[in-house]
């Protein structure tokens, strides 16, 4: 079937299909994708530059405080398995000194590290 002569597609149009348009042919076919990649890498770049960094902060804050939970509670449950062993071993009252041997050493320690304020008069 043939066209109407005011229908005839141009000599310098496209073949029909092709999916070029008139601007098509001297841009080159690939000009939509390649637009849209480098579209993509700006804002990926863009958001590993602005979210990166915040990402890897809270995970660390995140695994950091799990972390402190977990060991937390270790050495609670090995203080208490090493108090039940004692206290299997020894009598409960020299079990009670060692601790507050231990606890008052400590309690010492800290007090002599400790930063006094200077009196200005």
């Amino acid at each position: 079937m043939d066209r109407p002569d005011d229908l005839n597609i141009p000599s310098d149009s496209p073949e029909p299909g092709s999916g070029l348009g008139p601007v098509g042919d001297w841009l080159g076919g690939e000009w939509p994708a390649q637009a849209a990649e480098q579209i993509e890498s700006v804002v990926n770049s863009v958001r590993r530059k602005t979210t990166g960094p915040a990402i890897v902060a809270s995970r660390a804050l995140v695994y950091g405080l799990v972390t402190l939970v977990f060991v937390g509670v270790a050495g609670m449950m090995l203080l208490i398995a090493v108090l039940r062993g004692l206290d299997a071993l020894m009598p409960t009252w020299a079990v009670e000194l060692l601790v507050g041997l231990v606890l008052c050493v400590a309690g010492l320690g800290c007090w002599t590290r400790r930063t006094g304020k200077e009196i200005v008069s």
